[in-house]
């Protein structure tokens, strides 16, 4: 059994700036986080970091995963959205499967594993004795380039027929597949967010026992004891995805400011950064994502804090945090559409910093996360014309 060692999450990340910098551009040349990247995340203590203390993890508060992941995103978008993909997706696994599936898929590794995949349900698993035979195909595994165990979200039939609970809604069930029994068709060409190994995948007529399946809006945790765990992987989710743009957004903040000191545009006589205009423009970017920060913060350490008095996480408090993340978003999109027209040609240089984080943002904002419909689907729980929204 591995030894539980508390990691400070943003220190761990901070350790890794230097091999980053240095890294980046060869994952994206390889369209998934190279070996050395792998390995300095391992070193670091971040791939078990998000787990429950029983596989060896440091069950993070929301605040702690919040300024990890963005330092992460920070360094290089596709580091970032591992962060917020591998991380969760390990923690889930092992906070959530049954003992038996536990043991099989941390105990016996030492802990030592790294998940990946699709949760949304696009399987059917037709029961069977001791599990399910899952067929599907999923697309954007996010981090299945180097994960030992995939997930495949899936909903269960008997004779053909969709299970349907006692609200008329099929359960939503997420299998846990050695990356061996996995048939991957890649399809990882894309704008943005290169390294990171998103590849579509498929099984069909695989058996996977029970013990390796778990309910995707689980909130009942069989280890790990942070409320966290009991607000289930949503809100997680949600954090991850407004941490992550929030760190890419703030690169090409700092990115763009130290390139203004020295940047004269054709026929000016002074840097970009005494003009009025660009000077105006930084402040009021600068204070937009401080303002997006605080909200995220606030919003997640709020909730988080009312569950562990032991309060439900109400529908107020989902919505309430799905708005944040969406919002967090979309100010980060902004932002770097701002940092990107100010940094002129020297922002479209292929290769540097300010490039790839511009098309990260507008690839990793593409997800149906943090869509509109999020805002619509809260809107009709404050104004009580629905009481609840199972997909926030």
């Amino acid at each position: 059994m591995a030894t539980t060692v508390t990691i400070d999450g943003p220190e761990a990340a901070r350790s890794l700036r230097e091999l980053i910098a240095a890294e980046a551009a060869d994952s994206e040349r390889l369209r998934t986080l190279n070996q050395r990247t792998v390995d300095g995340l391992w070193s670091s203590g971040l791939m078990v970091w998000a787990n429950p203390l029983e596989a060896g993890g440091s069950e993070p508060s929301f605040p702690e995963m919040i300024e990890t992941w963005i330092e992460l995103a920070w360094q290089d978008g596709s580091l970032g959205w591992i962060g917020i993909a591998n991380l969760p997706s390990a923690a889930a696994c092992a906070a959530y499967l049954p003992d038996d599936g536990f043991d099989e898929v941390f105990t016996k590794h030492d802990n030592q594993v790294t998940a990946g995949g699709q949760f949304f349900p696009n399987g059917l698993g037709e029961t069977v004795e001791g599990g399910y035979r899952i067929s599907g195909a999923w697309n954007f595994g996010s981090g299945t380039g180097h994960s030992q165990y995939v997930a495949a979200g899936f909903m269960p039939t008997v004779d053909g027929e969709l299970v349907t609970g006692e609200d008329g809604i099929p359960p939503l069930m997420v299998a846990v597949i050695p990356h061996a029994e996995i048939v991957f068709t890649d399809g990882w060409d894309v704008q943005g967010l290169k390294g990171t190994g998103s590849y579509d995948y498929n099984v069909t007529d695989l058996f996977v026992p029970s013990h390796r399946t778990f309910e995707l809006f689980c909130r009942t945790p069989q280890r790990g004891s942070s409320p966290a765990f009991r607000m289930g992987l949503m809100p997680i989710t949600a954090a991850g995805h407004a941490s992550w743009a929030l760190g890419v957004s703030k690169s090409m903040i700092d990115d763009v400011t130290e390139l203004a000191m020295t940047k004269v545009r054709m026929g000016e006589e002074a840097s970009i950064a005494h003009k009025a205009s660009f000077q105006r423009n930084l402040s009021h970017h600068a204070a937009m994502w401080k303002a997006a920060r605080l909200l995220v913060l606030t919003t997640f350490t709020e909730v988080e804090q009312a569950v562990r008095a032991g309060q439900d996480l109400s529908p107020t408090m989902r919505a309430d945090m799905r708005v944040a993340a969406t919002y967090a978003t979309e100010a980060s999109r902004e932002i770097v559409q701002w940092a990107h027209l100010a940094g002129g040609t020297s922002a479209i240089r292929e290769g540097s910093r300010l490039e790839r984080a511009f098309r990260d943002m507008y690839t990793g904002t593409q997800h149906v996360f943090i869509g509109e419909k999020t805002y619509t689907d809260s809107a009709q729980i404050y104004l009580g014309l629905i009481n609840d929204q199972f997909g926030l």
